[in-house]
């Protein structure tokens, strides 16, 4: 189970290896289509997850699984024959569906097949393998583009989804089916809404913030998820009961996982591009370099329960945010020092997811009743996969507005009457001489999106860590 997770999870960082080369080669993506491009699969990720696991409650969750890993092999083998970005898009999300099958039911599936004694600690390796994920793909993709196109590593990716479900029908045991609900309306309708509330962050610097685009995608969005919270208050039995966000403890607990995310994966976007352009490494080497994270989360997670018994969850949860802020702040400062200096925040990085996820895991599932186990394992996973989907449009928009803003005064040669390149590969195939010049508005621009990251994380981790101080004085006066 641990390994299908790292699959589907892994899948979205390696994908941000490949933007340097998708993006000179012969798709031609702007800078919004490769925003689309990571975002197609993350988004249906997000939003179906719920769905899929209410499908796998219903059909058997192991054969769901299967079907989710077939279908992930299948969408990245469209992805690696496509002939422009249309196809391109239309393999990811194909892959994203099957994704959305698979991270539900392999929790459900574990869960099942674990004794009770054993079953936290089982949670806490499970959710260290959704962080894990992210650099295990980076490394594993670098290796694979370094040994050929992009094409290459989304055809890589069908095998290992094939072998992955052969062995889960191998070793997995059947579980018992239920009766829940599979709600294709509210699961349209959330896919929409998030879809649209996208749609306005990536064209924003594209067509303007004020254009009808932006302000229709945005509007949109609302009425959308207007709707979704309408139907599901109205519904017997809903997908997901907005109702459930009235508890304070699991909507705290809920933006912690979004916004741990959403800083892992943003900086995750950048920093691919970030290695090639400007510090010249190999995408080989670009996967290696972020391995510096992976320590604390592969030596310390499994602490992180006995820190959370001994200081409670709200202390490790401060330390957590504090460390990540820190750490994507020390980046921030670091871009231009050498890669020493560079690892030794990326570990700084590291150690704070190693501290949240774990923690957080444990207090969405500690919110709601033991009966609920399964919405809160679909709440995790649609909380982690949206976190990442904002991560990467907003990041990668901050990104590209920064990088138009300042590139024509630092490579004037690289702007042609009435246009801008949006993207370091556009810039510099038009100006191959300012290469400094367009590197320099790169680094600038990361510098700049890496502090909003920051902000955002350190700005959010008070509100959780604040709204579940307030829970708990809560429970205490009800319980006195």
């Amino acid at each position: 189970m641990s390994l299908c997770t790292v699959l589907v999870v892994g899948f979205v960082a390696a994908v941000n290896l490949a933007i340097p080369p998708l993006a000179a080669g012969s798709l031609h993506p702007s800078p919004t289509q490769l925003l689309w491009i990571v975002d197609s699969y993350v988004v249906l990720f997000a939003c179906l997850v719920i769905p899929a696991g209410a499908l796998g409650d219903r059909a058997g969750r192991k054969g769901v699984l299967q079907a989710g890993l077939l279908l992930l092999a299948v969408g990245a083998l469209v992805s690696a024959a496509a002939g422009n970005v249309a196809v391109m898009l239309a393999g990811r999300a194909l892959a994203g569906t099957g994704a959305a099958c698979v991270l539900p039911n392999a929790l459900a599936v574990l869960l099942h097949a674990t004794e009770p004694a054993r079953r936290s600690r089982a949670i806490a390796v499970w959710a260290a393998m959704t962080g894990l994920g992210g650099l295990l793909g980076n490394v594993g993709g670098g290796a694979l583009l370094a040994a050929g196109s992009w094409r290459l590593l989304f055809a890589a990716v069908a095998p290992l989804g094939v072998l992955c479900a052969l062995w889960v029908a191998v070793a997995a045991p059947r579980g018992p089916r239920g009766h829940r609900d599979l709600a294709p309306r509210a699961a349209a309708l959330l896919t929409l809404a998030t879809l649209a509330l996208l749609l306005g962050v990536i064209q924003g610097p594209e067509q303007g913030w004020e254009s009808a685009v932006v302000l229709g995608a945005f509007g949109c969005s609302t009425v959308l998820f207007g709707l979704w919270a309408v139907g599901e208050l109205r519904a017997p039995h809903p997908l997901l009961d907005p109702r459930l966000f009235a508890v304070p403890a699991l909507r705290a607990a809920c933006l912690g996982m979004l916004v741990v995310f959403f800083g892992m994966f943003g900086f995750f976007y950048l920093n691919a591009s970030l290695m090639q352009y400007g510090r010249g490494f190999s995408v080989l080497r670009t996967g290696l370099a972020v391995m510096p994270m992976s320590a604390p989360l592969l030596l310390g997670s499994r602490h992180v329960p006995a820190l959370v018994a001994r200081w409670g969850d709200r202390v490790v949860l401060t330390a957590s945010f504090a460390v990540s802020g820190l750490g994507l702040l020390g980046l921030a400062a670091a871009l231009d020092e050498g890669y020493p200096l560079y690892a030794l925040w990326l570990f700084v990085l590291g150690c704070g997811i190693a501290l949240a996820l774990p923690t957080l895991t444990a207090a969405i599932a500690n919110a709601l009743p033991r009966e609920q186990a399964g919405v809160a394992g679909g709440l995790q996973a649609t909380t982690r996969e949206l976190g990442s989907a904002l991560g990467v449009a907003v990041i990668g928009t901050v990104l590209t507005a920064r990088f138009v803003h300042t590139l024509p005064e630092r490579a004037p040669g690289a702007v042609r009457p009435g246009h801008v390149p949006g993207g370091v590969a556009e810039a510099l195939a038009a100006a191959p001489g300012e290469h400094g010049a367009v590197v320099g508005a790169y680094t600038a621009s990361a510098d700049t999106a890496l502090k909003v990251a920051a902000l955002v994380v350190l700005g959010a981790g008070t509100l959780v860590v604040t709204e579940m101080s307030w829970a708990a004085r809560r429970a205490r006066r009800a319980a006195g």
